[in-house]
């Protein structure tokens, strides 16, 4: 059970990652960030910690690698790391208490705007922002939490009813 979990873990990642290098950059150097959007779901899916910071990590590194912010290397590494922590112990609390798509309809939003909000003050003070940082909020980081939130909840769905789906054949 735990290697399937870790497999279903690597490719959610992974899509995670492709969405990112996809994705273009809305004509600034900042780009809605999928790749969060599956982020969140393996840290739905999973209960535990240790998964949380090595998929925080990860993701981090995905996104470092392809991002079209300049200098938004180590700026996303911090964003992802610290989005992962915030999120694992906000699902800590939602989780059991709301139905699991409340649940995401709330993490895909405020989990997009903590992440927003790191990436841009973390690149404030290591790289620079091109432009104001409420500009650059406005245009980037609240269509983002926008397109998380639709986006995010559609594969949600697909994912949650998959793994399901998967658990249910494979207990008959």
């Amino acid at each position: 059970m735990k290697t399937r979990k870790m497999i279903i873990n690597a490719i959610l990642l992974a899509i995670g990652a492709l969405l990112h290098q996809i994705t273009p950059a809305l004509g600034l150097p900042i780009q809605p960030d999928f790749a969060l959007t599956m982020l969140f779901i393996v840290l739905m899916i999973n209960d535990d910690y240790k998964t949380a910071f090595i998929a925080g990590i990860i993701i981090g590194i995905f996104t470092a690698m392809t991002t079209k912010f300049p200098g938004g290397q180590v700026p996303n590494m911090i964003d992802k790391i610290v989005t992962a922590n915030i999120v694992f112990v906000i699902l800590k609390v939602l989780k059991g208490k709301l139905k699991d798509n409340i649940t995401m309809a709330i993490v895909l939003p405020i989990g997009t705007l903590i992440s927003g909000l790191v990436f841009l003050e973390s690149a404030a003070l290591i790289v620079g922002l091109p432009g104001a940082f409420t500009s650059l909020f406005m245009a980037a980081v609240v269509p983002a939490m926008v397109l998380n939130l639709i986006v995010g909840l559609i594969v949600y769905k697909v994912v949650a009813s998959t793994y399901k789906m998967y658990n249910k054949a494979d207990t008959m």
